[in-house]
């Protein structure tokens, strides 16, 4: 599970990629507060400076399980890590926009990413200190990753019609892992009550033997038609 904190020292890179301050979100899992941006950034570019993608190469099985339901167009991947789930969807046609704290992860996403012909495009920032772009995004991900409130700002972010996907771990996980921090793991059924507004179009808790996490698909409605 990834960590994640305030992070401003990158606006200056992040402006110059410009035309993507609309973007400047951030994310990965929180897990300790205190720690400070620059300290959990350091921490994530020295784990992602290994050779081996730490979470894998492929995507979730939930996003492949229900890719063809998802709202084509422009996808926000949050807390985007080393790419896997970006990239998929690039692969599957959306204009995917990828936000994490770490410089070294984005190397990696990048490196998939050319390895499927496919481009991404990412932004080093801090989800924390981020306000989400109202009525943007076709699809926002959000996997592995846990700050509750964010949740009815990615409600927000989404256009009409917009769908959110978002996997992450459940206090049933402590079981495998007895000292991660309960405060960043779901209650049972939790995840079902984050989303304000939302469609719930998908929902499961899954205990494999080895973790145990929620998944949701949601949908914000469109306008009525007269």
């Amino acid at each position: 599970m990834k960590n994640r904190i305030p992070l401003f020292p990158h606006l200056s890179k992040i402006f110059v990629l410009g035309l993507l301050s609309p973007f400047v979100l951030g994310g990965f899992i929180a897990i300790d507060s205190s720690w400070g941006a620059e300290a959990d950034k350091e921490r994530w570019n020295q784990k992602y400076e290994t050779g081996n993608y730490l979470f894998g190469r492929d995507p979730i099985q939930f996003l492949t399980d229900h890719v063809d339901l998802l709202s084509k167009g422009t996808a926000l991947d949050l807390a985007m890590g080393e790419g896997r789930n970006g990239v998929f969807l690039a692969t599957k046609g959306f204009q995917v926009t990828g936000v994490d704290i770490s410089e070294a992860g984005f190397k990696k996403a990048q490196a998939l990413a050319s390895e499927k012909g496919v481009t991404l495009t990412t932004v080093v920032a801090d989800l924390e200190q981020y306000t989400l772009p109202p009525n943007t995004f076709d699809l926002i991900i959000c996997t592995y990753y846990l700050q509750r409130d964010l949740f009815p700002k990615i409600a927000m972010a989404l256009k009409p019609g917009g769908m959110v996907l978002i996997e992450t771990y459940t206090v049933d996980h402590l079981q495998y892992r007895p000292t991660f921090n309960r405060t960043f793991l779901l209650e049972r059924n939790e995840l079902l009550t984050l989303l304000p507004g939302l469609h719930v179009v998908r929902y499961q808790e899954v205990d494999t033997g080895q973790e145990a996490f929620a998944s949701i698909l949601a949908q914000k409605p469109a306008p009525a038609t007269k």
